[in-house]
């Protein structure tokens, strides 16, 4: 039988620190990080930066990217974490699927203090006026998928790390 290692998902919408959140915690893990934004393909961030959301058939060859990633991460025991924004249910769902061991930080924040962010921050291709769009798609996670959510407004990412640290499963 194949190793399982867990794969921990940081979740939420642009601005909750998920980039942030996800290196902290892979290095605390001492697991491989992948920032799930370098895998979107250039029409994708063109069209997000030219203001339109993605819809789902824009988002599925990178969701299954991503889900190929959690594949290898698990099959080879490695485990890992991937910064990924994993807005729906059915798309966490594709990633429990690519690998047994995956969990989820979703990182909650309210929209204001997101487009906030989003505003402040120079050369990246979300622009601010996204992130209402992004709560539209938002499933929070649910009681019965793996994970822990965390109200990002109300503790910093080394506190919310060492939360992760301690509720995470094995990733190894």
């Amino acid at each position: 039988m194949s190793p399982v290692s867990t794969v921990v998902v940081v979740m939420g919408v642009s601005g909750s620190g998920k980039s942030t959140v996800g290196q902290l915690l892979a290095q605390r893990l001492d697991v491989p990080f992948l920032e799930a934004d370098d895998l979107h393909s250039a029409a994708n961030r063109a069209k997000m930066a030219a203001g339109h959301p993605l819809d789902d058939e824009d988002r599925r060859p990178w969701l299954l990217s991503i889900a190929e990633w959690i594949r290898e991460a698990t099959d080879t025991g490695r485990g890992g974490v991937v910064a990924c924004s994993a807005l729906k249910h059915e798309y966490r769902e594709l990633f429990r699927r690519a690998g047994a061991g995956t969990w989820f930080l979703y990182l909650a924040l309210d929209s204001a203090t997101a487009g906030r962010r989003v505003a402040g921050r120079a050369g990246h291709f979300m622009p601010a006026r996204l992130v209402d769009s992004q709560y539209a798609a938002l499933e929070p996670l649910r009681p019965d998928e793996p994970g822990l959510t965390v109200d990002v407004a109300a503790a910093d990412p080394r506190t919310i790390v060492d939360r992760a640290a301690r509720a995470a499963p094995a990733t190894r």
